[in-house]
């Protein structure tokens, strides 16, 4: 397989192409103290997104969160950036919340909008089977049809057959999420485990559709957290790492032409801590390239 073969070779040899993928950022939809962005406050994350990395593209979870569509597609206008907006499936109300700020605010904004997914690790969640995602994510597409419709998923749900059902059922957009962090990889190996990650997904994803009938693709989420995370296992929490896995790890898969998101854009000191299956407490507040009050942490270009 050919994304077999690239992957062997990955770091071994310069990138077989001259192009280099896009860059896009996770942004969330509230302020440092946990109250709901407005369109100023989306303004002046965009005015920090572009001026510490030149991107224009954020990716969004649940478009009617914080009613994060009427207030951030405004903004993206004004500013000249598109949004990947979310629509959040696992229940109906969430479901039929966010297709309806869709269809109430879009509209005036159509070229704001990049796309919209539906679901995000819902397969990993087990909240749904391919099949039941992939009816969700068409009744979406027939709501939005011009719009590109997908979904967002770990990458392993890409790589194990689990997704097939929606490989093969023709969707257009697959952002795959390969975080070598969470797989408590020592930074030093981080960026091979990412290139492991990311071309499993896409080999296995080839041997499903060809190569003729690809989807777009995206990492759709990986990054590092910074100093006062939580470690997890041989993966260590801290700023230095953070900004090696920037520069090694994702501008690496940059350089190879696969487009891919950050996560995230902004720390978010409102978060509370994530408990594990094993009682034990992390920080999940630091994972942001920039700070909470949007001073960049280290460089983000490639």
């Amino acid at each position: 397989m050919l994304f077999r073969s690239l992957a062997a070779c990955l770091l071994m040899a310069s990138p077989l192409v001259s192009a280099i993928g896009t860059l896009g950022f996770a942004l969330g939809t509230k302020n440092p103290d946990g109250s709901c962005k407005n369109t100023g406050d989306y303004e002046s994350d965009f005015d920090a997104i572009v001026a510490a990395s030149g991107s224009k593209l954020v990716r969004g979870y649940a478009a009617s969160d914080c009613n994060a569509t009427q207030q951030i597609l405004p903004a993206a206008k004004s500013k000249g950036f598109q949004v990947v907006l979310g629509v959040w499936p696992d229940v109906d109300s969430s479901f039929n919340a966010d297709t309806a700020a869709i269809k109430q605010y879009m509209p005036g904004y159509e070229a704001q909008v990049y796309a919209i997914t539906v679901g995000s690790e819902t397969l990993y969640r087990q909240t749904f089977t391919g099949p039941q995602l992939l009816a969700k994510i068409n009744q979406v597409k027939q709501m939005f049809p011009g719009v590109k419709v997908g979904t967002a998923d770990s990458w392993n749900k890409f790589a194990d057959g689990t997704a097939d059902a929606i490989l093969s059922g023709g969707v257009e957009l697959i952002l795959a999420n390969a975080f070598s962090f969470w797989q408590a990889t020592p930074i030093s190996n981080a960026t091979w485990n990412l290139f492991q990650d990311v071309f499993g997904a896409l080999e296995h994803i080839e041997g499903v559709v060809g190569m003729a009938n690809m989807p777009e693709f995206w990492v759709g989420e990986t990054g590092w957290p910074t100093d006062g995370g939580s470690n997890y296992g041989a993966a260590t929490a801290s700023t230095a790492n953070a900004a090696r896995y920037f520069s090694e790890s994702v501008c690496s898969i940059l350089k190879w032409n696969i487009n891919t998101f950050y996560f995230e854009a902004f720390d978010e000191p409102w978060k509370p801590a994530s408990i594990g299956q094993d009682g034990t407490a992390a920080v999940e507040t630091v994972w942001g390239a920039m700070t909470a009050t949007r001073s960049t942490k280290y460089p983000l270009t490639c």
